[in-house]
């Protein structure tokens, strides 16, 4: 079997693997928020409601610290291997490992596979935004970009309907399984506590993607052109040691906010600002080694040198105040609304929520590259801030608990503009972040900064526990302290605001 010779035929074959690539890897990252609090539950029936967050959010900065090594190391292994041998591994990896998850007896072992699994979507998002750009030159990036962020919310969006479905569905799907000759024991085993472990087994699919990667992708020809003149020789695998240390120091700072150290306070903040350091130098260290050993060859790199590094810094802030404000307002909307129903209401309020987030963020991140098109690169940013902060303040502030049998229209309807507008940022990134790197970086650097930023979102998410904490007096709910805490995180997007200015305007021009 041969690739299509077709360069048109090879371009669509690489889009439509890229665009269920992403797809998959928005149901991955979804699969969470939606399964989490039935499954901790029942991981920890003993452990207080406080306690259960506090896994919650740890599961989730694991994830996040797992996605930004596996952005470096995934992007490393494009920028040597090849887009395409990279991607395949990406996917086979939170595939798999996502399925594992299912059968899970401790709220760690969780977080263990979760980590491992996000190694590989972190990666899959850079090597699939070089590749897809590559093919295709400078026609319809646009368009491309706006795939690009509507595909994982359309996975997202698909955890929301498969579990409304399922659980709407459960006599339906009891038949199903047992017809298929599972034991009723099994099949409670699978469906108890809204199916979150038959959820989770369904996460394994995307491995089968791969298939039609190797048979129909073709690989970047402009990453071929950089091998043929030999610049990914300057790529070695000892300098991933750096990538393995900068792990090691961000689960380091997990580990001091979780509830097995108990550690918090001043100790917590010192093991934190010493660990950024530590990952910043760590993840940034196959770059510059890279850089180094072009420079010392000769490359025409050695003038783009400077402004690689500002870029990878500049990048890095920009996708840290999205991913912190999505992981600390939007990804903790179904959660948060679910207790807004009365005590015992079996409404579908995860599900309902999860959708309309989705469904905003669909639209949302088609249509943004076009506005950065025509606004600039800078402006568009700022706008994208601006909205995301009214959008999330308006979710916590205007939703309260109510009565009856019906959800709220306000609550759907916030929760559409809210996943919306906080994911928009996700069809501008596929835009912008090409264009600040050049072909033989251009993995790598995506990598670090799209991932990095979801390091400092992570410390963000660890702090919610906290937050709630200090918001909850004898008058205020736990539900009124959690949006408290949501509102204060959202306004991270202020700090955007101001950081864009610094990075370069980039419209109009080509990829490097």
């Amino acid at each position: 079997m041969t690739q299509p010779k077709s360069s048109n035929n090879g371009a669509m074959a690489a889009l439509i693997a890229a665009f269920l690539g992403w797809l998959f890897d928005g149901f991955e990252m979804g699969l969470f928020p939606l399964i989490g609090k039935p499954a901790l539950q029942d991981l920890l029936p003993q452990a207080s409601a406080i306690v259960q967050t506090q896994w919650f959010t740890v599961i989730i900065a694991v994830f996040l610290v797992g996605a930004a090594t596996g952005g470096v190391l995934f992007g490393w292994l494009g920028d040597k291997l090849g887009r395409v041998k990279a991607m395949t591994l990406a996917i086979f990896t939170y595939a798999i490992f996502s399925g594992l998850c299912a059968f899970v007896t401790e709220a760690w072992h969780f977080a263990g596979l979760r980590f491992v699994a996000s190694l590989g979507m972190g990666g899959e998002w850079a090597l699939g935004v070089a590749l897809v750009n590559e093919i295709w030159g400078n026609k319809n990036r646009a368009w491309i970009a706006g795939m690009i962020g509507a595909a994982s919310n359309i996975g997202f969006l698909l955890t929301g309907l498969i579990s409304w479905k399922l659980n709407a569905s459960l006599d339906v799907v009891t038949g199903w399984i047992h017809a298929m000759g599972l034991s009723p024991e099994n099949t409670e085993y699978l469906l108890h506590n809204r199916a979150w472990r038959f959820i989770a087994v369904s996460s394994a699919l995307p491995a089968i993607i791969n298939f039609f990667i190797l048979v129909f992708v073709p690989e970047s020809h402009k990453w071929e052109a950089e091998k043929k003149s030999g610049s990914t020789s300057h790529w070695a695998t000892m300098d991933l040691l750096g990538v393995l240390i900068a792990c090691i120091a961000a689960m380091g700072i997990i580990y001091v906010w979780s509830p097995l150290a108990n550690m918090g306070g001043l100790g917590a903040g010192l093991v934190t600002v010493v660990g950024l350091a530590i990952a910043l130098w760590g993840y940034m260290h196959p770059m510059r080694q890279y850089m180094s050993r072009s420079v010392a060859a000769g490359s025409t790199l050695t003038a783009d040198r400077s402004v690689i590094m500002r870029n990878l810094f500049i990048g890095a802030g920009l996708a840290a105040v999205a991913l912190l404000g999505t992981w600390g307002s939007a990804q903790q909307a179904a959660r948060w609304a679910s207790d807004l129903a009365p005590n015992g209401s079996t409404l579908p309020v995860i599900d309902f929520v999860v959708i309309s987030t989705a469904l905003g963020a669909i639209i949302a991140t088609l249509i943004t590259p076009f506005i950065a098109d025509k606004l600039g690169r800078r402006v568009t940013y700022t706008l994208l801030c601006a909205a995301a902060l009214a959008a999330s303040l308006g979710f916590f502030r205007f939703n309260v608990p109510f009565i009856g049998n019906e959800i709220p229209s306000t609550l759907i309807t916030t929760a559409f503009l809210l996943g919306g507008i906080t994911a928009s940022f996700y069809g501008f990134f596929p835009l912008y972040f090409p264009e600040l790197f050049p072909t033989s970086v251009r993995a790598t650097g995506q990598g670090f900064c799209f991932n990095f930023g979801r390091l400092i979102a992570a410390i963000g998410a660890l702090q919610l526990g906290n937050l709630t904490a200090m918001f909850k007096t004898d008058t205020v709910t736990v539900v009124q302290s959690a949006a408290n805490a949501y509102s204060v995180l959202s306004c991270i997007y202020l700090v955007g605001m101001v950081l864009v200015w610094f990075a370069p305007e980039t419209k109009g021009r080509t990829l490097q």
